[in-house]
């Protein structure tokens, strides 16, 4: 009886495995969700809509996205994280996932170690700005400047724990400068007061601050990616300018449930990329300011580690963990 049981049982298991082969294979079978932790409009709504139209058109069914605003994020990674790991609930996850992880380390989220890392898909570098008043034109000014007023020279951004803030606090850490942090509520606010010169630098989005570059309101000193802007060419890197291997983005990418099958993942990967590197799919990125990132599951892991150590240690650095 008892051999009978286990023959019973290991050709059950043979069929489930079957299965689930199948299933992968016929992946996907019906509508996808792509779940955006911020609202309609919003740079990463926008990449997802464009991204799943392009997929629902090469992959046989709708990529549908669904806005799960709050949080900083994090309700919508929370709710994709505990989804079934079948790879019809995705995220689009953001920079701000791996910074709430420095800034908040008892968060029972783990971005790393909860999600499936698909591909990363955009990126928009920052831009380095200063009011005309301070007479910098050059990263090696500000920081000369910085150095001779220590507490003096005060940085705005879109508020405490973003990216802009944070960025500000890497040129801090790496420059070995003390500029002082100004919190606002958005962008907005902080590129107003920036502009009246209540504060003297800002590390802005170029869509924000690129119409005050232009007209000479603000002068721009650099980018904080690695490569150089197309929206701005002729601006060097921040680390061209001086502080060598100074990276900071505004990345965005696709990521499921840790434990979804990896001939899922692989698919959903191929998909994507082919989706991204789309003429035209490109070209609707690029004129909302994105670049596109695309990369293969093991390269997406690699960085999602390396943006881990790297924001970790400027916040532990600015003393800003809880």
């Amino acid at each position: 009886m008892r051999f009978r049981k286990l023959i019973i049982g290991a050709i059950a298991s043979v069929f489930a495995i079957a299965g689930m082969a199948h299933a992968q294979s016929d992946y996907p079978s019906h509508p996808v969700r792509i779940i955006v932790g911020f609202g309609p409009g919003a740079a990463a709504d926008i990449t997802a809509r464009i991204l799943a139209q392009r997929l629902s058109d090469t992959m046989g069914q709708r990529f549908i996205v669904e806005n799960r605003p709050g949080g900083g994020s994090t309700i919508a990674a929370q709710f994709v994280a505990s989804a079934p790991k079948d790879g019809y609930t995705l995220y689009l996850g953001t920079v701000a996932n791996v910074i709430n992880g420095a800034l908040q380390p008892d968060l029972p989220l783990n971005f790393a170690r909860d999600f499936a890392p698909v591909t990363l898909a955009t990126s928009s570098p920052l831009v380095l700005v200063v009011h005309p008043s301070t007479g910098v034109t050059t990263v090696k000014g500000l920081v000369a400047l910085a150095k001779s007023k220590p507490g003096a020279v005060f940085f705005g951004s879109s508020g405490v724990g973003t990216a802009p803030h944070l960025s500000g606090e890497l040129f801090n850490m790496m420059a070995d400068v003390k500029m002082v942090h100004v919190p606002y509520q958005g962008s907005a606010q902080a590129g107003t007061d920036l502009l009246a010169g209540r504060t003297q630098v800002m590390f802005a989005p170029v869509s924000t601050v690129l119409p005050f570059i232009k007209s000479g309101k603000l002068q721009a000193l650099a980018t904080t990616e690695l490569k150089r802007s197309t929206q701005l060419p002729d601006l060097p890197t921040v680390a061209e300018a001086g502080i060598p291997d100074f990276n900071t983005s505004l990345w965005l990418g696709i990521v499921a449930p840790s434990g979804t099958p990896s001939a899922v993942v692989d698919k959903l990967s191929n998909g994507m990329i082919q989706a991204l590197h789309d003429p035209a799919t490109a070209d609707a990125l690029r004129k909302t300011g994105l670049e596109i990132d695309a990369s293969s599951p093991s390269e997406f892991a690699t960085f999602i580690a390396s943006e881990t150590k790297k924001w970790d240690a400027v916040v532990k650095a600015a003393g800003l963990s809880k």
